[in-house]
């Protein structure tokens, strides 16, 4: 047996390592990226970005006839400056994915250090814990039962079928806290690599070798499965054209400058071409897509595919739970109401009797609150009671024993199980408590309304300012709930929320959702049980809970590893950011191409038309200097803007139309002004050093 603190430090360790590798300044990070560069130069695989793909044709070009000319005797530095910071564009380009592609492989590669080489207890008989056979985890199949005890790794990802433990998850989730795994309910779902640090469980296998869930996160943190989003797939389309129709000007501009007797040379060409096609996006594009889904790695959410977070951007209508998302989370029983000529005892103990199989915060919260209130204490379960359990269709649990039937449930639903109406007292007090924002439970024995359980909940601190900022940025929130329609609208009118759906069950919300797409919105939501899944599957973001089942997991095109489900905001701010740096990047690539013409133009035709001195506003050295300076800054201003295509255009939650001018004024005036100074700099630079 593996020795517990050994195996938990070793856990950390490669979490903290994931985290520290994922910087930018990684030495690690940036060498491999270097070589992965110089590997992506292959034009099959920069076939798939045209800009780019167009650069490095003309800097073969360019270097096949800068060689010629050398071996004529002919003069060649100009036309192999020109060449080499061509070739530098391709390279810093492809260096821009390749970084990006390297963080999340060197996530993986830490990922990988968690998967060891586990030996399993796989049971002869699923019923019979100590007969067992020692079985490598990688030789387990799905549908096979284990046996986890206190100090083994689980060996696969699967199902609690019996037992409870406590699970250290820091492989996954960087968490040192254990959590508690169990068989039945939403938290029996169990991840391979992880550690059991106390108890012993029995589970069933859910996953093939190679695909377990740890599997799967090394694929997507490595991008093995990314595909390109609908708005990259756009946007490529838009950069071919303007690569051919900007390929089609520069080719008219030699019949025109022919007709004049002194056609530019092939180098001169190229240069322009390259000024003039946008090679900045274009090399940025992978960069920021790859980056997205590193953002939301780093964040302990995985996504299946850049589709997902591209979604998480357009989303206009978010799903929230109220427990644990909006609220605390952890209802507590705060009082007992007896129904009239019931005494306040009998309605404690039969809400005793009715927990006594409850294994939810809220109904050992119960047994707790009779305990200090009454002196109540819990008896033991007999063993020939029968357990009726909560579902989300009943909304009731409860237990039959002694001949005597126990049930406690939502207020409509027991309501109408047992046909009986409200006394107007208890009616009346149901009321108040559902006003002031708790949930009442009725309380039935053999048939008869006794009382009521008052459960409360607290708003999370600083909600209700969150929600103003998603409704500024055009989200619209909607609280789900199982409580009545009146405890939910206190909750929502608490918390700030735009909507709330009551009494909810699995077909309301995915009745909900569909109704919002068919209006063409995009929404987005957050679950972690089975009863989540169909709406999970339906959302156009689904983020479900780690710690939820098996079911959502594969429902859902997102997990949170830390099982938050308050992060789905978070997850919507990281695609808006994503779809924000794509667009600010866009507009300043365009932007600065306008301020190259301003170079290189006048320099190419200024010996036929002298007139066209006067757009030589920078005044540059010569024609030479100023067509090498446009090329020199059209490489280096790729490496300039890396970082920022790597974390993210900052994020603030203001309107469409604010966002708009914004980056107008940041990236387009500042496109348009960057270049005028870097191509005069790197002019003045050139002349100090005498090249020309």
């Amino acid at each position: 047996m593996p020795d517990v603190a050994s195996a938990m430090a070793h856990q950390g360790e490669s979490r903290r390592a994931m985290r520290t590798a994922s910087t930018l300044a990684d030495p690690a990070i940036l060498s491999r990226a270097a070589l992965d560069a110089i590997r992506k130069l292959d034009p099959r695989m920069l076939a798939r970005n045209p800009v780019i793909f167009v650069t490095e044709v003309v800097s073969l070009l360019v270097s096949v006839l800068a060689v010629r000319a050398a071996l004529l005797g002919e003069p060649w530095g100009f036309q192999a400056g020109i060449a080499v910071w061509l070739w530098l564009t391709v390279l810093f380009a492809t260096f821009a994915e390749a970084v990006a592609e390297g963080r999340g492989r060197a996530q993986a590669d830490s990922l990988r250090q968690t998967r060891t080489t586990t030996q399993a207890k796989l049971l002869v008989r699923p019923d019979d814990r100590t007969l067992w056979l020692p079985r490598a985890a990688t030789e387990l199949q799905v549908g096979d039962v284990v046996l986890v005890e206190a100090g083994d790794l689980i060996p696969s990802d699967g199902e609690v079928i019996e037992g409870i433990a406590s699970v250290n998850e820091a492989a996954v989730t960087g968490e040192s806290a254990p959590v508690i795994r169990e068989s039945g309910g939403d938290r029996s779902a169990v991840t391979g690599g992880t550690l059991v640090v106390s108890g012993s469980i029995v589970v069933r296998v859910t996953a093939a070798p190679g695909s377990t869930f740890l599997d799967r996160m090394i694929a997507l943190v490595e991008g093995a499965v990314r595909q390109k989003t609908p708005n990259e797939v756009a946007l490529d389309i838009l950069l071919a054209g303007m690569t051919i129709i900007f390929l089609i000007a520069v080719a008219t501009l030699v019949g025109l400058a022919s007709w004049n007797g002194q056609p530019p040379s092939v180098p001169v060409l190229a240069a322009l071409l390259i000024t003039l096609i946008p090679t900045t996006i274009g090399g940025l594009l992978s960069a920021i897509g790859i980056a997205g889904m590193d953002r939301l790695v780093r964040f302990n959410v995985l996504a299946t595919s850049g589709r997902a977070v591209e979604a998480a951007g357009d989303v206009s209508v978010l799903l929230l739970d109220k427990t644990g998302t909006i609220t605390q989370g952890s209802r507590q029983a705060a009082a007992f109401v007896p129904a009239p000529g019931v005494p306040e005892h009998e309605v404690a103990e039969a809400a005793v009797l009715a927990s006594l199989a409850d294994e939810t915060p809220e109904g050992r919260s119960i047994l707790a609150f009779a305990r200090e209130r009454y002196g109540i204490a819990a008896p033991e379960l007999p063993a020939e009671a029968k357990v009726m359990p909560f579902t989300a269709q009943t909304r009731i649990s409860g237990l039959d024993m002694g001949g005597a039937s126990y049930r406690k449930g939502a207020v409509d639903s027991l309501a109408r199980a047992l046909g009986a109406e409200l006394p107007p007292a208890l009616a009346q007090a149901v009321d108040r408590i559902a006003r002031q924002g708790a949930t009442p439970l009725l309380v039935a024995k053999d048939g008869r309304l006794l009382g009521a359980i008052e459960l409360k909940d607290i708003v999370k601190p600083g909600i209700r300012e969150r929600f103003a900022a998603l409704r500024r940025m055009g989200i619209r929130t909607v609280m789900v709930t199982g409580d009545n329609r009146l405890t939910a609208a206190a909750i929502a009118t608490e918390a700030g929320v735009d909507d709330f759906l009551a009494e909810a069950t699995p077909e309301d919300k995915l009745a909900y959702i569909r109704k919002a797409q068919a209006e063409g919105q995009l929404v987005a939501m957050c679950g972690d049980g089975t009863n989540d899944a169909p709406a999970l599957a339906q959302a156009d973001v689904g983020l479900a809970m780690q710690t939820g089942t098996q079911a959502a997991r594969e429902a859902g095109n997102m997990v949170d590893l830390d099982s938050d489900p308050t992060k789905l905001i978070e997850v919507v701010e990281i695609g808006k950011q994503l779809l924000i740096t794509r667009g600010a990047l866009t507009t300043f690539s365009i932007a600065n191409d306008v301020a190259k013409y301003f170079a290189i133009l006048p320099a190419i035709f200024v010996a036929q038309y002298p007139e066209l001195q006067a757009l030589n506003v920078m005044r540059l050295t010569s024609p030479e200097s100023a067509i090498l300076s446009a090329v020199i800054f059209n490489a280096l201003i790729i490496v300039a803007l890396v970082p920022l295509a790597l974390r993210g255009v900052r994020f603030t939650p203001i309107g469409a139309a604010a966002l708009l001018r914004r980056n107008l004024l940041l990236y387009g005036v500042g496109g348009v002004i960057a270049p005028f100074v870097g191509i005069k700099a790197i002019d003045l630079l050139l002349n100090l050093l005498g090249i020309y």
